[in-house]
């Protein structure tokens, strides 16, 4: 029976990272749901946060900390902020290539509740893809397409490994020595999102069954500045890049409003921003939009090509055009939770990083562009302390019956669009109450229908977030309650 020393679930920035990282004399098995390129990191286009130099790190932290409402774990905070440096340029090293300034020297750009400019670009506005692309191009091991995670083998504290449809009907066992979860947050739970339609929650569902409590799953973060009006299942984004650079959230009448809900205007933290167009569009029966009068188009065309070109094929000309907005899912701060380490907490081999895990870094509200620099900083601890440990499995040891599992039956695709619609209208970006209680019933209705395997995977995620909601009395952050009328 062959072994893996490493499999690695996902192939985003925090999975090839890992693997990147891990000896290529160790044998390595990354697995995908499609294709590498269906994940968030490839649509990722604001860029990546990081402390300027020594001096920045404390004022890092503290923005950190601010937008996550001090929520956030301090001590993963500084974990990020102090390994953010030398996690940066071990990728520059390796030949990545981030944009420069007139001077040669990286440029470092502003987006929303930093206060200062310390956010790197690639291309512009297409730092996730051109990661990814760099990260693809590293990597050195065997990777397996296609393969939707179904089980994972856990007994007495440590994973043996995990199981995978690689098919409609076909289901296949991999034994790893470590275990590197890598398989992003829950965005397909919502009906609007700017996720890969790929990421549906389904490894936090497995987690639940395995007795594995996920940890501030009510903290969803909605992007405030999506295209509203388009028919793609992934929506359009408009990084928060163009708010630091000097696009302005409007009202049909020009009204930039949002400086009516904080003093910082369109440059707030994310979650008052959304609120705000939420708010305004709902009571002032208004639309809005995202102006770009402040740019010359030489320069908005060189400083976010992709997002121009993306938006002339849908019949905006830019900057000349406002383009109508609306926020939309966009983040999980919550996830399965894991040490310092990027370990699961009493687990002997099994690791979360990126967007599925909960270090706590984000707290209640993530802060602009720091995701990016998770998934880079933490997959390299989880790395490091895995080649440390140097935990062995036997498979023989492994003594739990292996459950073949129905992928998908006739109901799943109503129930599917019913739970999306159920999360946006109850669970989103203002809650109340008695709407929370009611969706938990819908889904733990659901729970009780013979449904496929992946879709009870999702209802128990989407089941989580509802009762961490609900049990949640008080507005935090992202969690924001409005008074049941």
């Amino acid at each position: 029976m062959q072994v893996y020393d490493y499999l690695i679930i996902g192939s985003g920035v925090a999975g090839l990272n890992a693997a990147r990282l891990i000896p290529k004399d160790k044998k390595v098995l990354l697995v995908c749901k499609k294709s590498p390129w269906d994940c968030n990191t490839f649509w990722a286009q604001g860029g990546v946060a990081t402390a300027v130099d020594d001096k920045d790190i404390p004022l890092h932290i503290k923005d950190t900390l601010t937008a996550g409402v001090n929520y956030n774990d301090k001590n993963a905070v500084e974990i990020l902020s102090k390994n953010s440096l030398s996690a940066i340029h071990d990728l520059i090293d390796a030949g990545l290539k981030f944009d420069l300034n007139s001077k040669g020297e990286l440029a470092f750009t502003k987006e929303a509740a930093h206060s200062r400019s310390r956010i790197l670009h690639a291309d512009g506005d297409a730092t996730g893809r051109m990661i990814h692309m760099f990260l693809i191009e590293q990597f050195a091991h065997e990777i397996l397409t296609e393969a939707v995670v179904s089980d994972l083998l856990i007994e007495n504290d440590v994973c043996y490994g995990a199981q995978f449809f690689i098919n409609e009907t076909e289901e296949k066992v991999v034994y790893a020595h470590n275990t590197i979860i890598a398989s992003g947050g829950v965005g397909s739970l919502y009906k609007y999102h700017t996720n890969s339609t790929t990421i549906a929650g389904e490894v936090q569902g497995i987690c639940l069954e395995k007795g594995i409590q996920l940890k501030d799953m009510e903290m969803i973060q909605f992007h405030p500045t999506v295209v509203k009006g388009t028919h793609f299942a992934r929506k359009p984004l408009l990084s928060e890049a163009l708010r630091g650079e000097g696009a302005h959230i409007v009202d049909e009448d020009g009204k930039r409003f949002v400086f009516d809900y904080h003093e910082d205007g369109e440059l707030a933290p994310r979650d008052v921003v959304s609120r705000a167009i939420f708010d305004y569009a709902k009571k002032n029966r208004k639309k809005v939009f995202l102006s770009f009068e402040n740019f010359e188009k030489e320069f908005f065309i060189k400083r976010f090509p992709n997002i121009y070109a993306n938006l002339k094929d849908i019949g905006f000309e830019l900057p000349f055009e406002r383009v109508p907005i609306s926020p939309a899912f966009h983040y999980t701060m919550g996830g399965i939770p894991t040490d310092s380490n990027a370990k699961i907490t009493n687990m002997k081999n099994l690791y979360v990083v990126g967007e599925a895990a909960c270090t706590g870094v984000h707290g209640a509200n993530r802060l602009a562009s720091n995701s990016l620099l998770e998934g880079i900083v933490f997959s390299k601890i989880a790395v490091e302390h895995s080649l440390k440990n140097n935990f062995k499995i036997s498979y023989k040891d492994y003594n739990k019956k292996i459950l073949s599992y129905t992928r998908n039956n006739q109901i799943d695709k109503d129930i599917k669009n019913s739970l999306r619609k159920l999360m946006w209208e109850n669970a989103a970006i203002v809650r109340k109450q008695s709407n929370l209680e009611y969706a938990l019933s819908e889904v733990q209705k659901f729970l009780q229908q013979d449904v496929g395997r992946l879709l009870r995977l999702r209802l128990l995620t989407a089941q989580s977030i509802l009762q961490a909601a609900v049990n949640r009395k008080e507005s935090l952050g992202a969690h924001f309650l409005e008074e049941d009328k």
